[in-house]
């Protein structure tokens, strides 16, 4: 019996140390609005992801548990180092997938958007990187907001 318990304490640590991707969207949502230096608040957070402010409250509660985010009570949600470095690979993933969908396999950019979007959350980091380097290889021509050098490094980096 004691057995079990700790195999099911280690797999509750380590489930609530896992991002979902609802969780990786938050991430994203944040970063983006704080990109112009202004305070991300719980309605705006609400608003971008269409749902309610209940909702986003409970979901930064856990990221804030988990060390991603940090909120004095009334105040804006800031990111920490480890929610922005997050929060980064995320989205140079998904300009990753996109880059690729559209410049290897032709795909309309609206078409891969969307794909990229569903994509980035359940892809492996071998086949990001994979991506990336069939990206470096081929003659194309790379968008200029994305470094897939950078992005690299994402799958290096330690929090």
């Amino acid at each position: 019996m004691l057995i079990f318990t700790r195999s099911l304490q280690r797999r509750k640590i380590i489930i609530e140390n896992t991002l979902t991707p609802s969780f990786q969207d938050y991430l994203e949502i944040i970063l983006k609005l704080s990109d112009d230096d202004t305070k991300v608040r719980v309605t705006d957070i609400a608003i971008n992801l269409n749902i309610s402010k209940a909702s986003v409250t409970q979901a930064i509660d856990t990221l804030i548990g988990q060390g991603y985010v940090s909120k004095e009570k009334y105040g804006p949600v800031t990111l920490t180092r480890k929610g922005t470095l997050e929060a980064m690979k995320i989205i140079n993933i998904h300009k990753v997938i996109r880059e690729f969908l559209i410049k290897v396999l032709e795909t309309d950019s609206d078409v891969a958007d969307k794909d990229a979007c569903l994509m980035e959350h359940i892809i492996s980091p071998q086949t990001i990187e994979r991506m990336i380097s069939y990206l470096e290889k081929g003659r194309f021509e790379i968008s200029n907001d994305l470094d897939l050098k950078e992005t690299k490094s994402f799958f290096n980096r330690k929090y």
